[in-house]
């Protein structure tokens, strides 16, 4: 009866602790994770985005002789800018995210998936400007709104290529993980929708101050939400779990 009852109260013991353990982010840290994945996507988006026009204006004084046509050397530049900018911008989610999954991974993960999805968005929205710069006559302004929400809703898509890459890797640590690859695109889709209402505020701010007020609101207003709505998510990721046979003892 002893051994029963030291079994039963192993595997009750077993049980709560494989309950607390099921998520990918304890509950008991989840309040300063949600605070720190947060400021250091914010800290990534800025930092990131200075180093990156600081890069591109260097690389655009220095085009060298090896490089005959200088629209070549701009992309060049414009690309390692970008390649630059992922860099930082993952490398600060990873820091917090290292104790839970590798950060090497995870920087390697939103590294390529934002420069895929940055990618595929310009391609896109480039080759709807081009449709809209194809038309010899003015576009209607149904056309100018018709084109301007194929350009945003391409944008939004391109975040499944953040989202694809990002679950690879999540993928190996947590259970039931698939809905991940759409977590990006929700972003962006904040993003548009909050841009979006920025424009109707113009309007109401003194336009000496307007472009500056506008830009830094909605920088502000993006790296909030890149790191906000992904730090929900992977609070409510849950581990995956090994389970263990309990050999009960003799009666």
């Amino acid at each position: 009866m002893q051994a029963d009852s030291n079994t039963s109260s192993d595997v009750a013991s077993t049980q709560n602790a494989s309950k607390f353990r099921k998520f990918l982010i304890p509950r008991s840290q989840t309040k300063s994770f949600l605070i720190k994945f947060t400021f250091m996507t914010c800290l990534g988006w800025v930092v990131g985005g200075l180093v990156s026009i600081a890069l591109e204006n260097l690389l655009d004084n220095l085009s060298p002789a090896f490089f005959p046509n200088p629209q070549m050397w701009n992309s060049f530049a414009t690309y390692f800018s970008s390649v630059v900018f992922a860099l930082i911008f993952a490398a600060d989610q990873a820091l917090v995210l290292r104790p839970y999954i590798p950060g090497w991974w995870w920087l390697l993960a939103t590294s390529i998936g934002w420069l895929i999805a940055n990618s595929v968005s310009t391609a896109w929205i480039n080759y709807i400007s081009s449709i809209a710069a194809s038309f010899n006559e003015t576009l209607s302004s149904e056309a100018m709104v018709i084109l301007g929400c194929l350009s945003t809703i391409s944008y939004i898509i391109s975040g499944i290529w953040l989202g694809l890459c990002q679950w690879l890797v999540l993928r190996r640590y947590t259970a039931n993980a698939w809905w991940w690859n759409f977590v990006p695109a929700i972003c962006f889709f904040f993003i548009s929708t909050l841009i979006w209402l920025l424009s109707l505020l113009q309007n109401f701010i003194p336009e000496a101050n307007r472009t500056s007020i506008l830009y830094w609101n909605g920088q502000g207003f993006t790296a909030f939400i890149l790191g906000f709505i992904p730090a929900i998510g992977l609070c409510t990721l849950k581990r995956k779990q090994h389970h263990k046979t309990v050999i009960p003892g003799p009666s």
